[in-house]
């Protein structure tokens, strides 16, 4: 129990380091949120559910986008955390982060910054699924080799 809680907050700190480090890339509607690629360790790790909530909600108040952002977009990657747990067993699991993100974080997003919501949600979406297909699936490919458990 100790070791998946340690490894929880591991996950939330990691995400959120990674994320404000590469602050540049990771807020605004043009982004490659590189922590993002820890998105797939649900797959893996079910106590990373709340620790990738965690560090998505400490990165976004440091984001400035406000309450929005920071209520939703760490909503958003609580539940596409939980999808991507739940299906686990299924290329299907690759797909929550890129598609709830890539809706609801670029809906919000054209409105907070005033851009075209297709161009927020697209541009969310493509940044999205370079995280998690070109960063995270090698990455959880690799710890499944580890076999981490």
């Amino acid at each position: 129990m100790t070791a998946k809680i340690a490894r929880g907050a591991l996950i939330a700190a990691l995400y959120a380091v990674v994320t404000i480090i590469l602050q540049p890339i990771s807020f605004r509607y043009l982004q490659v949120r590189v922590a993002e690629a820890l998105t797939l360790l649900p797959v893996l790790f079910p106590e990373a559910v709340p620790g990738l909530f965690i560090g998505c909600l400490i990165s976004n108040i440091y984001g400035g986008l406000g309450p929005i952002d920071i209520l939703l977009g760490s909503l958003t990657t609580l539940a596409a955390a939980w999808l991507t747990y739940t299906w686990r067993g299924s290329w299907i699991a690759y797909l929550p982060p890129v598609v709830l993100n890539g809706v609801i974080v670029g809906v919000y997003l054209s409105y907070l910054l005033h851009v075209n919501i297709l161009l927020a949600v697209g541009s969310v979406a493509l940044g999205e699924a370079i995280a998690v297909l070109v960063l995270g699936v090698p990455l959880l490919k690799r710890l499944q080799k580890m076999n981490l458990r």
